[in-house]
């Protein structure tokens, strides 16, 4: 690495926060005198970001002896019995940062495999983990990636994990995983103590209790506990981080992590929280930094805290004051000073690269968003005796596109049935998921990758959820107010219309080929394209491809509609699940948002998936190719110069630690492959169902 280069790699990892190493050209072998005590390191080792010469290592060694700092020696290698080690340096570990350690290793081959490991000064190691480095930006080696998303270890269990570190272990090397992507959920901050869960279950589950807060606060009508400080936070990474499948999988792959919502509030947006039985908004920039700096801490990441120091975190000086509706700027961001200077306090937003065929941009859907259009009061007189829960498609349009709405003339009015309210949005700008600034760069990022496939990793699915309860039949029509289609969620990029078309026309009008968006959160399988809108209110003219990932463990609507949709006098109940012949219950809502309710309820009365597929409405989604709201697992992609190809890997409900090194069977293996579309076409999809039963989601 040139002297200059080097300096610019000094800076980068000031700012990260790491210390630096540098790869070298004799190799030797360790003198460290390493003997393995996982039990002084109890999260364990990971890595995570790499690029082509460079990756951040990480761990926690904790001390309780009073001292406020230790020194860990780090040693880099080409082999993991540590004879040919290419790196080492001494790193500081501080009470201030909870005894975490990040290191920044440069000067490292590209595609390169090694093993690295850490040593406190009286020879006491941790356990070994194995990284690699990007291919060369110009390497035209087909790459390939995990995805995965919510994983709540306190009623799950991460078999996932174990199946792909099974899977992987056993590949072709150049078949083998290149990162894990994360995409948000790492932890989830709500958790219930046990005298709020009832009969110890939750749905199938049996609840585990890990994580109790030093403060917490009770929230929901005291149906949860939240965390109320900087140490609660990392009582909850230190809790997820000793779950030993999850610490096996950062211990092999750098991972490649976002945030979602749970990271810092479940309801949270900028740097507010909201809570059912909690009146108006909670202001929280005191957390809001405190879960940035937890994050920080426990995530090796290339993010940028402003002014960081060397060694830690740099928290801002914020309190918690009450956001004013009227300090909202045009974007919806609200310019409060503690806001602002709790949302800057650490930016995730990125992008990387992988060989010839992978830019990855890397989205905040969090931190910048404006206000849901749908979570006020004065809308509530328009649903008030639904039963239904849909919402109509045109009226979430008015709602989503506010001012901006046919052409900037949106009605004096919101309709629905023979109900109305005035248009509370009908001066405020369009909703925004990314903000001015991030969407700006996001934009800009995209019409300026050159990679063959441009891989958007973004928490949230941009699916629509549609719904054509209008085809109910007579006996349930009344129960639908609306005019035409519904949307069955309203809450993620999949009824951002406004911002959505924003970013997709974007796509078309540069020319931009090979989009690839891959998202979590939904708790379920997704296959299709994206596309800005759905006929009748526009052509269908996707411009890339769209996935989520199921959760690692986290409770599916699938799960849920088996407890809460009862069997008596529930006319509407197999629009959500039915029984089989043998009496299995079968996720009927796939069939809804796939093929329309006239198949599900047909379903539910035959028992026969034929005749439901007869009477399918064909309009109702050509976005989507595969929907599965019963899914948990992972999915794999892999991109080469002429195709892309993402596999679901759908393993069973993780009610229980799989047994062996295996994570247990799968419940389905499928395949999508797209082929390289040019500029002015449509990506096509082809899907093929290696291995299970993949049930009613296709």
């Amino acid at each position: 690495m040139p002297a200059l280069d080097r300096r610019q790699f000094l800076k980068l990892a000031a700012a990260l926060g790491a210390t630096v190493a540098f790869g070298c050209a004799h190799v030797r072998p360790s003198s460290s005198g390493w003997r393995e005590r996982r039990d002084l390191f109890p999260q364990g080792v990971a890595s995570g970001d790499p690029d082509h010469h460079s990756v951040l290592l990480w761990t926690r060694r904790p001390y309780a002896d009073g001292r406020e700092r230790a020194t860990l020696l780090v040693e880099v290698a080409e082999d993991p019995a540590f004879s040919r080690v290419i790196a080492t340096t001494a790193a500081p570990v501080l009470a201030a940062a909870d005894w975490t350690c990040r290191v920044l290793v440069g000067d490292l081959p590209a595609a390169g495999e090694y093993w690295y490991r850490f040593v406190d000064d009286e020879g006491n190691g941790s356990r070994i983990g194995r990284t690699l480095t990007a291919p060369a930006p110009d390497d035209p080696r087909p790459a390939r990636f995990a995805f995965v998303s919510c994983q709540d270890v306190c009623i799950g269990y991460l078999n996932g994990y174990r199946r792909m570190i099974f899977e992987d272990e056993r590949a072709a090397p150049e078949e083998r995983l290149g990162f894990v992507l994360h995409l948000g959920d790492f932890i989830y901050e709500v958790v219930a103590y046990p005298d709020q869960v009832k009969n110890g279950r939750n749905f199938d589950r049996v609840v585990t209790f890990p994580i109790r807060y030093p403060k917490g606060k009770r929230v929901a009508r005291n149906r949860f506990w939240v965390p109320d400080s900087l140490d609660d936070y990392r009582v909850a990474y230190k809790a997820y981080l000793q779950d030993p499948d999850l610490q096996d999988a950062r211990a092999r792959w750098p991972f490649v992590c976002i945030w979602d919502n749970h990271e810092f509030s479940w309801n949270g947006w900028q740097s507010i929280q909201e809570f059912a039985g909690t009146d108006g908004w909670v202001p929280a920039q005191t957390l809001k930094v405190a879960a940035n700096q937890a994050w920080f801490e426990y995530q090796p990441a290339r993010v940028l805290p402003p002014g960081a120091k060397l060694d830690a975190f740099n928290a801002p000086n914020v309190r918690d004051v009450p956001l004013k509706a009227t300090d909202f700027d045009d974007t919806g961001l609200n310019t409060e000073p503690n806001n602002l200077a709790a949302i800057d306090s650490l930016i995730i937003y990125r992008a990387l690269r992988w060989g010839r065929h992978i830019d990855l941009l890397l989205t905040d859907n969090r931190s910048f968003r404006s206000r849901d259009p749908g979570n006020h009061d004065e809308i509530n007189p328009l649903f008030e005796g639904d039963t239904l829960g849909f919402v109509p498609e045109d009226l979430w349009a008015q709602l989503d596109g506010g001012r901006a709405y046919n052409n900037g003339n949106p009605p004096a009015k919101l309709v629905m049935g023979d109900k109305s309210v005035h248009n509370y949005v009908a001066k405020d700008p369009p909703q925004s998921m990314l903000g001015a600034k991030q969407k700006a760069w996001f934009i800009d990022t995209l019409r300026g990758a050159t990679a063959t496939w441009k891989v958007w990793g973004n928490s949230l699915g941009t699916l629509d959820t549609r719904v054509d309860p209008q085809n109910l039949p007579p006996e349930l029509s009344s129960k639908w107010k609306g005019k035409g289609y519904g949307l069955m969620t309203v809450y993620d990029w999949g009824s951002m219309y406004h911002e959505r078309a924003e970013i997709f026309d974007a796509v078309r009008d540069a020319g931009v080929t090979g989009l690839v968006i891959v998202a979590g959160d939904r708790h379920s399988f997704w296959a299709g394209y994206a596309a800005k809108a759905l006929p009748p209110a526009a052509p269908f003219e996707p411009v890339g491809v769209s996935f989520v990932g199921g959760s690692m463990t986290s409770v599916g609507s699938a799960e849920v509609n088996e407890y809460v949709q009862k069997k008596d006098n529930n006319p509407t109940r197999g629009l959500y699940i039915a029984e089989d012949t043998d009496g299995k219950p079968q996720c009927t809502e796939n069939l809804t948002l796939r093929h329309g309710v006239r198949s599900a309820l047909e379903y539910e009365k035959t028992k026969d998936v034929q005749k439901a597929l007869a009477v399918r409405n064909p309009e109702l989604a050509p976005h989507l190719e595969f929907v599965d709201n019963g899914g948990h697992g992972y999915a794999t992609v892999r991109c080469d110069a002429e195709t892309m190809v993402t596999e679901f890997v759908c393993i069973p409900r993780p009610v229980a630690r799989a047994p062996g090194n295996d994570g247990g069977p799968l419940r389905y293996r499928v395949r999508h492959e797209v082929a390289l579309w040019r500029a002015g076409e449509r990506p096509r999809m082809r899907q093929t169902v290696l291995e299970g039963d993949v049930g009613l989601s296709i």
